[in-house]
């Protein structure tokens, strides 16, 4: 981490924009790896995220005052996906994004940090989430922080195979650095 100060705080109303801009700046890269179809569907899913009343928390990442990251929190696949039947019931991370600017900051890593405080501040064992192999640098993020693969909450999504990971939340080392 830089000395610049990176602040995770929950998000505001009036942050809707900025987090929009930023999830839109993240996950801008896989615009040409996705078809149009496949690519206006992920655009509306941030939309839905951000207005969704089953999101639980949305925290934010502000650097020199500028939101430059983001990241949202469900209880279960239920809330997280509709998905009912994945039968996740812990919480679920989701968007997580940063900025292209703010790459190489250590701000992903803080964005997962304090939501596997709130997940284990909850009551929570481990803390969820869903990711592809077009993600590869999130995956080795993912798998760095300790995460481990949970072949048992995968799925298809049309010709994607969507990865499930979980971090198992007591004893973490991720919670003691």
């Amino acid at each position: 981490m830089t000395d610049r100060k990176v602040i995770i705080r929950q998000a505001a109303d009036s942050d809707r924009e900025a987090i929009i801009r930023v999830l839109l700046d993240a996950y801008g890269q896989y615009e040409n790896t996705l078809s149009s179809e496949r690519w206006v569907q992920y655009k509306e899913s941030f939309l839905h995220a951000i207005d969704a009343p089953t999101t639980r928390d949305r925290l934010v990442a502000e650097v020199d005052g500028d939101i430059v990251g983001s990241v949202f929190l469900y209880d279960s696949s239920e809330t997280a996906y509709g998905a009912p039947q994945l039968e996740i019931h812990n919480p679920i991370i989701r968007l997580l994004g940063v900025s292209t600017q703010a790459r190489g900051l250590g701000i992903a890593t803080e964005l997962i940090r304090a939501s596997a405080r709130l997940a284990l501040e909850g009551g929570a064992d481990t803390l969820h989430l869903h990711t592809s192999d077009m993600m590869d640098s999130a995956v080795r993020l993912y798998e760095r922080l300790g995460f481990e693969r949970a072949y048992d909450k995968e799925f298809q999504n049309g010709d994607i195979l969507v990865k499930s990971y979980r971090l198992h939340l007591r004893g973490t080392a991720l919670l003691h650095s």
